[in-house]
């Protein structure tokens, strides 16, 4: 199963967190920080992504990044 299909059917079901800027999902192939903003950013905006998750208590630092655009929207994955 492609990468963007997974991203998109897990996100309504694995919601645990909300914060300014974002909605937080435990995805199997990773945390997703699904952009929530009014206006969606030029690049992809990691750093705010980074600040929030510690607000829910993750600290994504160490972690891979990628950015995806699926039919919810910007998707930020953070794994390992």
């Amino acid at each position: 199963m492609a990468l963007r299909s997974l991203l998109e059917e897990s996100l309504p079901e694995s919601l645990f967190g909300n914060t300014d800027r974002f909605s937080w999902h435990a995805t199997p192939v990773g945390i997703a920080a699904l952009w929530t903003g009014k206006v969606v950013p030029t690049s992809p905006p990691f750093e705010q992504a980074l600040e929030e998750g510690m607000t829910v208590g993750l600290d994504l630092s160490r972690e891979e990044r990628e950015f995806h655009q699926v039919r919810q929207g910007l998707v930020l994955l953070f794994h390992s």
